[in-house]
C-alpha cells in the first residue's frame, strides 16, 4: 500500500486484528457488496479462530463467494443473509447455508434506513480520502450509507484501487471509527467473450432501439455485443444498475449523450461497477457518470421518468403463450425475478419505452429455449399480459396486443429453424394453433434475415422492411381489409371482398427460394403494423420473375413503392434474376409510374385493358418504350 493516510487522521489507522477485537458474538455486520467487498477485513475475519468472533450474522445485498465463503465450514462462525439468489449463493440458499430476504430491489434501501434490518457494524471499501478527509464509496452505492446510520461501530477499507466515483458517493473520514488499509486488490471481471449466435441476438435488440432512447444494462455476452451494434446510435442515455466495460465502450463511442433525460440529464446514472481496472480507471473522477443508491436506479417511477426508456433482459426459457424463465445457477449475475419485474414495469411506465427478453434460440446442449410449456421450469418470470418484445438470433417478435395463437406463430418463427416443425406439431395437439395451420418449416434455414433495413420517408415517417413471415398473417389480413376497393382491384384485378385464414396463410408462407416477399412496418414504439407488401415469383420458363406491390392507402406518395421496387431488384440481382415481368391494369397510372421511376428501362405493351411490362436488368437506363 504506497498511498498514506493524511496525519490529521492516522489515529484511526488500525489493523484488521485490532478491528476484529471490537467485535462480539451474536453481532450483525454489514458488508459492501460485491465488487465493492472489503477483502482484506473479510479474509483476516475468515482465517481468525479469535473466541469473540461467533454466532455472527454478515449481511450482504450480492455474495461473489471470493473472500467470503458461503459453506459448511464456517457455520459456527457466521451465517450470511443475503438479497440476491445468484452467483455462489443459489446452491448455498438451496442447501439452507444462506438466507435469502426476498424483495424488491427499490426496497432495500428502506429496510436499512428504517431499521427493519438491524445492523450494529459496517464494513465497506472506500476510495483513499483527499486531503480535507473525504473518500468515495467507489464502486458499489447500494444501501451503504443507510446502513451505517444505525450501526455503532464503523469501519472504512481503504483500497487504493478503486476509482473516487461522482454522484451520492461522498464519506468523510471521520464518519468512520477505524479505517484499514488494504492489502487486497478489488474483484475484478473479465470481459464476457461474444460468439456469433450472442452477436446476432445483440444485433436483432439493437434493431429496435431507436436514437434518444436511454438504455438499463446488465453484464454478460449479450451486453457486450450489444454495446458494439448501439455504438451507430446517437443520443442515447443511460440509467442502469450497473456499470460495465461494454457500458463504458458504448459513452466513450460517442452515441451516449444523454441529451433527452428527465433525470440526470447529460450523466449516465449507476450503483455497481463491475468490469476490469481499465473500467476503474476511466471511473475515477469521472463528470459523465453519477452513481446513484439502488433506491435510485431500480425504482420503476424513476425509471419511467425517461422517455424511451429501454430494459433488455436475458431469458432463459419462453413457452408458447409468453411465460418466461429466468437465469439460475453458479456464476449467473443476470437479473433475478424482483430486478427484472422493477425494470420490466420502468419500461413498461415510460412514454415510448421497451421491454426486452433477449434469449439464444436454442442452449449449450442444443436444446430448444423456446417451448411449449414452462410451467416446471423454476425462475419463473409471470407478467406475460404485458410483455412487449421477445428477440433470438432470428428475429424479433411482438407480443403486445397478440393473441396467445398468434404469439405462437410468432415465436415458432424466431425458434431455431430445426424446432419449428416440432413446435407447430406439437402447438396443434394442445390447441394453440388451428389444426389446419400452414407452416413452411423446410424453408426456415432460407429466411434472408439480411433484407432488414430501416428507412426514412419524407415527413419523418420511418418504415422498416424485412422479408415476410408465417406470423404475419393478421397483420396483412387488416392490411387488406384497410384497401379500398380500387386498390384491391388494382392488385388482385379482381373484386375480393374477403381474406380468409386459408387465403392468408397461404400467402404469408412463402418458398424464399422461388419467391421473395418484403413487408413494410410503420408506428411508434406502441406498436407496428404492415403498411406496405411487395413480392415477386419466378417464372417457370425463363429467368425472370413477376413482380407487385401495395402500400397502405394512408402511406402512399411518400416514395414507398418506388423503395420496395428498388429493394426487390437489388435482391432479385443478387439471386440471379435477370428481369421483372408484371401485369398493370392501364387506369393505374400513379403505380406506372413508379415502375417508370425503375433503374432499368422500362418495356410496355397494351393487351385488352392491361400493360404487360418487362424490365430487363441487362439494359442500359433509357426512356421507357410504349406500344
Amino acid at each position: 500500500m504506497s498511498y498514506k493516510i493524511p496525519s490529521q487522521w492516522k489515529d484511526k489507522i488500525a489493523s484488521p486484528e485490532e478491528v476484529l477485537g471490537e467485535i462480539r458474538p451474536g453481532m450483525n455486520i454489514f458488508v459492501g457488496t460485491g465488487a465493492a467487498e472489503p477483502r482484506t477485513l473479510v479474509k483476516h475475519l475468515m482465517a481468525s479462530n479469535a473466541n469473540n468472533l461467533r454466532d455472527l450474522e454478515l449481511i450482504q445485498l450480492l455474495s461473489l463467494g471470493d473472500a467470503l465463503p458461503i459453506d459448511e465450514r464456517y457455520e459456527k462462525k457466521y451465517r450470511l443473509r443475503t438479497f440476491f439468489s445468484r452467483w455462489v449463493a443459489d446452491e448455498a440458499i438451496t442447501a439452507g447455508r444462506v438466507d435469502l430476504i426476498p424483495s424488491q430491489t427499490s426496497r432495500i434501501p428502506w429496510l436499512f434506513k428504517s431499521g427493519a434490518i438491524d445492523v450494529d457494524a459496517v464494513f465497506v471499501q472506500i476510495s483513499p480520502p483527499d486531503e480535507a478527509g473525504f473518500s468515495s464509496f467507489g464502486v458499489s452505492v447500494d444501501v451503504a450509507r443507510y446502513a451505517m446510520e444505525h450501526a455503532s461501530l464503523l469501519v472504512g477499507e481503504i483500497n487504493e484501487h478503486i476509482p473516487r466515483t461522482l454522484g451520492d458517493t461522498v464519506v468523510h473520514v471521520n464518519d468512520f471509527n477505524y479505517l484499514v488499509y488494504s492489502t487486497d486488490p478489488p474483484i475484478y471481471f473479465s470481459r464476457w467473450p461474444v460468439d456469433k449466435v450472442f452477436d446476432r441476438v445483440a444485433e436483432n435488440v439493437a434493431s429496435v432501439i431507436e436514437d434518444g432512447s436511454c438504455v438499463a444494462f446488465f453484464i454478460g455476452p449479450l451486453f457486450e455485443a450489444l454495446a458494439r451494434h448501439l455504438a451507430r446510435k446517437k443520443n442515447l442515455g443511460v440509467h442502469s444498475l450497473m456499470m460495465t466495460d461494454a457500458l463504458m465502450d458504448l459513452i466513450k463511442s460517442g452515441a451516449v449523450t444523454n441529451r433527452y433525460k428527465a433525470l440526470f440529464k447529460y450523466k449516465s446514472v449507476a450503483s455497481y461497477t463491475m468490469g476490469t481496472p481499465e473500467l476503474m480507471s476511466w471511473l475515477n473522477n469521472n463528470p459523465l457518470v453519477e452513481f446513484q443508491g439502488i433506491d435510485v436506479t431500480t425504482d420503476p417511477s424513476t425509471m419511467s421518468q425517461n422517455d424511451r426508456f429501454i430494459t433488455i433482459l436475458p431469458a432463459r426459457k419462453i413457452d408458447l403463450t409468453g411465460n418466461i424463465t429466468l437465469h439460475v445457477g453458479k456464476g449467473n449475475v443476470s437479473p433475478g425475478s424482483g430486478e427484472a419485474h422493477e425494470a420490466f414495469s420502468g419500461a413498461n411506465l415510460s412514454k415510448g419505452g421497451r421491454a426486452i427478453f433477449a434469449l439464444p434460440s436454442r442452449n449449450l446442449e442444443g436444446e430448444s429455449n423456446i417451448l411449449l410449456s414452462v410451467e416446471n421450469l423454476p425462475h419463473q418470470f409471470t407478467s406475460r399480459e404485458s410483455l412487449d418484445l421477445i428477440v433470438t438470433e432470428f428475429g424479433v417478435a411482438s407480443m403486445r396486443g397478440r393473441s396467445v395463437r398468434e404469439r405462437a406463430l410468432a415465436l415458432i418463427d424466431i425458434a431455431h429453424p430445426d424446432d419449428r416443425g416440432e413446435l407447430v406439431r406439437t402447438a396443434k395437439e394442445a390447441n394453440i394453433l388451428y389444426p389446419d395451420q400452414i407452416y413452411l418449416t423446410e424453408y426456415g434455414h432460407l429466411y434472408p434475415a439480411d433484407i432488414l433495413h430501416t428507412h426514412v420517408f419524407p415527413g419523418n415517417v420511418p418504415v422498416r422492411f424485412r422479408a415476410i413471415k408465417p406470423s404475419d398473417e393478421e397483420d396483412m389480413r387488416k392490411l387488406f381489409y384497410r384497401f379500398s376497393d380500387k386498390t384491391v382491384y388494382y392488385r388482385y384485378f379482381s373484386p375480393i371482398k374477403t381474406m380468409p385464414h386459408m387465403m392468408m396463410q397461404e400467402y404469408v408462407n412463402v418458398d424464399y427460394g422461388h419467391t421473395m416477399s418484403i413487408v413494410g412496418l410503420a408506428g411508434d414504439s406502441e406498436g407496428m403494423r404492415i403498411i406496405a407488401e411487395g413480392r415477386y415469383a419466378l417464372s417457370t420458363d425463363r429467368p425472370y420473375a413477376d413482380v407487385a406491390f401495395v402500400v397502405d392507402e394512408k402511406f402512399q406518395g411518400l416514395g414507398i413503392g418506388s423503395f420496395l421496387l428498388n429493394l426487390l431488384i437489388s435482391i432479385a440481382r443478387k439471386r440471379g434474376v435477370e428481369g421483372f415481368t408484371a401485369d398493370l391494369l392501364v387506369e393505374n397510372k400513379p403505380m406506372l409510374k413508379v415502375f417508370e421511376k425503375a433503374p432499368f428501362p422500362l418495356h410496355a405493351v397494351v393487351k385488352g385493358g392491361t400493360y404487360e411490362l418487362t424490365i430487363p436488368f441487362s439494359e442500359e437506363a433509357e426512356p421507357a418504350k410504349k406500344a
